[in-house]
């Protein structure tokens, strides 16, 4: 799942056996659809076994085209076909070194060169006997970067191998009768014969070899997909990046873990892990178990309902959002903090045994109460804030100001008006106003200025009276105080709940989301789909 996406492509197993059927289509899913609708293919089809694996992409290598949309093919008899989310670093050297070892490239993806790079390393060991989960472990061990990825072959019919390092990825499991269990095992090296220790470098020297391990235990069938009475069942496995995908198709998840690699065929699903070395790993990823998990989350939850766009959504979302964050780590009966994976929790000689922090420490734990509240009241400004959009969208650039947390609040909120509106917005150290910015305003400039309460109000209304001394109209965001005689009357204010100095700005960058929101649907903007910008699973 992404913020937005600039092309949709599909891989479907065909109408007769070993046939593979390719939809690419840029821009969004419904195009893909009409493709898909106008095609020949039979959509009604019931099949015993069938494999499909789809993507949206957000292009980082390569321009949005249906030659780099995902699938990617690792030729063209489709030996083997990859999705893909994040980034392999490496992806150039793995590049060269293909090349000269005679595979072709079609696209200009980082995605292209790990499909070619698995028909390479099957095609050195065709001698051998190969699993897929055994390729695709000794392709995984070359690879550089954060990604998911999903794997189907012609080679492996019906089978489907997916791994994860850095970006998320999960499991629906769908099935008419209960679960025998609520987890599936997970299989470390040694424990059963999928990494193939027959397969060894053709020579000593040689790049890309594949790993040896312990080929003599059996896999045993994987208990997890049993019935109560004990016998197989129908079931449908759907992989996914965000359980906002699947929820309508199932509600049990298996989240995996970084460098989980996933089998899934016949029916089960089987879980292996790269390594095992525990001083590098989390205690959740070192578990002998993935747990099989009920979501909570409803479909009207991940559709619009009464919003008009997904951005609106999130953001009148945010209390609950907050809620949810604290739950489970917050205790406010006796002001305790619960931290997942930390030894009791460190966090005691962090925290808890030093008195000189407990009154601050009390600030904050009230003040996290009280924010869902707070953020409510802020949520209450969307009026006045498109008033204000409306003022401010005619100009060519905006500046943000503020001193301590509030910087950093300056910051975000100038992105998010760059990113969703494609204003241009820059956020300003206002104890620096004398090193250069000064010198960008005037009556024209529009300027917000962060004004709340804490240590550093003293220096902010210094460099208000700065601004407005060269004739700037600034609009202040400001704390509830009717009588602050540190603002002028008639300035245009935005003002916000007051709340500890570190929780300030999570409550001052809501009215900049709302703002950012407003510019960016006057000036025509999809704010679901900005131009040029992605999620962190696709950068490194």
């Amino acid at each position: 799942m992404r913020t937005g996406y600039d092309s949709a492509g599909l891989c479907v197993d065909g109408d007769s056996p070993g046939k593979v059927v390719y939809f690419k289509e840029v821009g969004k899913v419904a195009g893909l659809r009409k493709k898909i609708a106008a095609s020949s293919l039979d959509v009604e089809k019931t099949c015993i076994n069938q494999v499909s694996i789809a993507h949206t992409r957000w292009a980082t290598h390569g321009p949005p085209s249906e030659r780099n949309c995902h699938p990617i093919l690792s030729d063209p008899e489709s030996d083997f076909v990859v999705v893909h989310n994040g980034i392999v670093t490496n992806s150039a050297e793995l590049r060269l070194v293909l090349q000269k070892r005679g595979y072709k490239f079609e696209t200009e993806t980082d995605t292209e060169a790990v499909a070619i790079l698995t028909k390479y390393v099957f095609d050195s060991h065709q001698d051998k006997e190969l699993t897929f989960t055994g390729l695709i472990k000794a392709v995984l061990k070359e690879l550089e970067g954060s990604f998911a990825f999903v794997f189907k072959s012609r080679h492996f019919p019906d089978e489907v191998v997916t791994a994860r390092r850095g970006s998320p990825l999960l499991i629906g499991v769908k099935t008419d009768k209960k679960l025998k269990v609520d987890f599936v095992d997970v299989e470390f090296a040694g424990q059963d014969n999928s990494e193939n220790a027959n397969l060894q470098p053709s020579s000593a020297g040689s790049l890309l070899g594949v790993p040896s391990a312990n080929p003599k235990v059996l896999r045993t069938q994987s208990r997890a997909f049993m019935s109560e009475d004990g016998l197989p069942q129908p079931i449908e496995f759907f992989i996914a990046s965000d359980a906002a995908a699947i929820v309508e198709h199932t509600k049990r998840v298996l989240y995996l873990e970084d460098d989980d690699i996933a089998h899934i065929a016949e029916g089960e699903l089987h879980i292996h892990r790269i390594r095992r070395k525990e001083g590098d790993q989390t205690p959740s990823q070192i578990a002998a178990t993935r747990t099989i998990e009920t979501l909570e989350l409803e479909i009207a939850a991940i559709m619009k309902g009464k919003f008009d766009t997904f951005m609106q959504k999130e953001i009148y979302e945010q209390p609950e959002s907050v809620v949810n964050t604290m739950r489970g780590r917050v205790n406010f009966d006796d002001n305790r903090i619960t931290l997942g994976g930390l030894p009791l929790m460190i966090v005691i000689q962090l925290s808890e045994d030093r008195i000189s922090f407990m009154e601050r420490r009390n600030q904050i734990i009230a003040g996290l109460h009280a924010l869902p509240g707070q953020i409510k009241k802020v949520l209450e400004l969307d009026a006045s804030l498109q008033q204000l959009a409306a003022t401010v969208s005619e100009n060519k650039s905006l500046l943000l100001m503020g001193r301590g947390y509030q910087y950093a609040t300056c910051l975000e909120g100038a992105l998010k008006i760059k990113e969703i509106s494609y204003m241009h917005s820059e956020g300003i150290l206002a104890g620096e106003l004398k090193h250069g910015p000064l010198a960008l305003v005037d009556e024209n400039m529009p300027v917000i200025i962060i004004m709340t309460q804490d240590s550093l109000y003293p220096k902010v209304q210094s460099a208000f009276a700065q601004i407005t001394a060269r004739k700037a109209q600034p609009i202040v965001i400001c704390n509830c105080n009717e009588g602050d005689e540190g603002i002028p009357a008639g300035v245009k204010t935005v003002r916000v709940p007051k709340t500890v100095d570190c929780l300030q700005g999570l409550l001052n960058i809501i009215p900049l989301q709302i703002l950012s929101y407003h510019l960016a649907v006057k000036n025509g903007c999809d704010v679901d789909f900005p131009r040029n910008s992605a999620k962190s699973v696709t950068i490194e």
